[in-house]
C-alpha cells in the first residue's frame, strides 16, 4: 500500500479477502461489484461512479465489472498516490487479465489464501491432524464455529451455481461434480485426464477445460514436477491439489476426525494439507510459490521442493505421528541426484526434533518456519 496507487487481492470465495481490507483499511469507502444494482450505476455512467465513490476505495469482486480498472488508470495516471485504491477478486485467470492490462505497473498484486495452520495457532486455535483435515482453513468455519461437514457441502454448492456459471456454462452439471469429486480421489497425483474422460463420459479436453476453471476460480492448484533445466518444467504434467482440505474431505464423504484417520487416502490428504501450507507460508510472507515436487524416470520421487536461487530444498511429507529413519530416506538421496540440494527436511505428524542424519524432523505444525526460516 505503501508502494504502489493499488492493491489488487486474489484469492478463493470467503477466504477472508473483503473482512482483512476493511478492517486494515476502515476509513476506506467500499463498493461491492457482487450487487446489481452497483454495477449498474457504474455501467449507466462510469465517471460519476467514480467521482462518487472517489478515493480511497475498496472495490469488492472486480472482475463483475471489467472495465472498471481502465477508467481508474486515468485517475490513477492523474494523482499517482500510494494507497488509493484496493481491489478484490476471486477469478484469477480473469482478474490478473483485467487488472494487468490495464493496471500494469500500477498495481501490487497478493494472493490471500484461507486461514493458515500458523495463524489459528496465533490465535490458539490448535486441533489434531485429522481435525484440521476436516475443518480446513476456511474462515467462517471458526468464526462461527459450524459444521465443516455442511459448509464445504454449501461452499461446493455456491461455487457451482455462482463461479463456474459465470465462467462458461456448463451444461453437464452432473458430470462435472463428478469430475471434482475424482480429482478428489486423486488429490496429490498426477492427474491421467484421458482415463478420467472414460469415467467421467466427458472429452479430455473438455476436462482440461473444467480444470482450467477449477484452477481459475482457486479451487485446486498445480504443482509442477522440478527440473534444473527451466524450460522443462511448466511443459511436464502436474501434480494437483485443493486449495481447502476441508473441500477434499468433504467431497469424499468423510464426516468425522475418526473417519479421517481411517480412510485409506489419509496419506494423500496429509500430503495436501501440508503442500498448501508450503504455499500459505510463501504468500503470507510475500514471497513466490516457487515449490515443486520431483520424480526420476525410474519412479525415484520427493514430495515437495522448494527452489531458491536455484539451490532445491527437499521435503518429504509422511502422515504418520511416529518417526523412523526410513521416512527420510528419499530426501537423503536427493543430494547424490540434484546438484546444490541443500537443508533436507522431513515434514510428518509428530513432533519437530531437531536434525537427524542430516534432515531436520518437522512437524507439520513449523512449516511456516520451514517455508521461511
Amino acid at each position: 500500500m505503501s508502494s504502489y496507487p493499488v492493491v489488487t487481492i486474489c484469492g478463493p470465495r470467503q477466504s477472508g479477502k473483503t473482512t482483512l481490507a476493511r478492517h486494515l483499511y476502515p476509513e476506506y469507502d467500499y463498493v461491492s461489484l457482487e450487487n446489481h444494482n452497483e454495477r449498474k450505476r457504474f455501467y449507466d455512467d462510469p465517471i460519476g461512479f467514480l467521482e462518487l465513490h472517489a478515493a480511497p476505495c475498496i472495490f469488492d469482486e472486480v472482475q463483475n465489472t471489467p472495465e472498471l480498472p481502465s477508467y481508474l488508470q486515468g485517475i490513477i495516471d492523474e494523482h499517482d498516490t500510494p494507497g488509493m485504491y484496493i481491489l478484490t477478486g476471486s477469478l484469477q485467470m480473469e482478474l490478473q487479465q483485467v487488472v494487468t492490462q490495464s493496471l500494469a505497473g500500477r498495481t501490487g498484486m497478493v494472493d490471500l489464501m484461507p486461514l493458515s495452520l500458523h495463524e489459528l495457532q496465533r490465535a490458539g486455535i490448535i486441533l489434531s491432524r485429522d481435525e484440521y483435515l476436516l475443518r480446513g482453513g476456511l474462515p467462517r468455519v471458526y468464526v462461527q464455529d459450524i459444521d465443516p461437514v455442511n459448509a464445504y457441502s454449501d461452499y461446493f454448492r455456491s461455487y457451482v451455481e455462482r463461479d463456474i456459471r459465470q465462467l462458461v456454462n456448463v451444461r453437464h452439471k452432473t458430470e462435472f461434480e463428478l469430475f471434482v469429486k475424482l480429482l478428489a480421489a486423486r488429490v496429490g497425483q498426477v492427474v491421467n485426464l484421458s482415463s478420467m474422460a472414460g469415467e467421467v463420459g466427458i472429452s479430455s479436453t473438455t476436462l482440461r477445460e473444467w480444470l482450467s476453471l477449477l484452477e481459475a476460480s482457486y479451487i485446486v492448484f498445480t504443482l509442477y514436477p522440478y527440473y534444473q533445466n527451466y524450460g522443462k518444467r511448466l511443459t511436464k504434467s502436474p501434480k494437483i491439489y485443493f486449495t481447502e482440505p476441508g473441500l477434499v474431505a468433504s467431497l469424499l464423504g468423510i464426516e468425522t476426525p475418526a473417519q479421517v484417520g481411517r480412510d485409506p487416502l489419509i496419506g494423500n490428504m496429509f500430503e495436501n494439507l501440508v503442500v498448501l501450507e508450503a504455499l500459505k507460508s510463501r504468500f503470507n510472507a510475500g514471497r513466490r510459490s516457487n515449490l515443486y515436487f520431483f520424480r526420476d524416470v525410474r519412479g525415484y520421487e520427493v514430495d515437495l521442493i522448494l527452489d531458491e536461487q536455484r539451490q532445491p530444498r527437499p521435503i518429504e511429507i509422511k502422515a504418520t505421528h511416529t518417526y523412523d529413519s526410513n521416512l527420510s530416506r528419499n530426501v537423503r538421496q536427493f543430494g547424490s541426484i540434484v546438484k546444490d540440494a541443500l537443508d533436507p527436511h522431513l515434514i510428518y505428524a509428530g513432533a519437530s526434533m531437531g536434525v537427524s542424519q542430516g534432515v531436520s524432523i518437522d512437524s507439520y505444525l513449523d512449516i511456516y518456519h520451514v517455508m521461511n526460516g
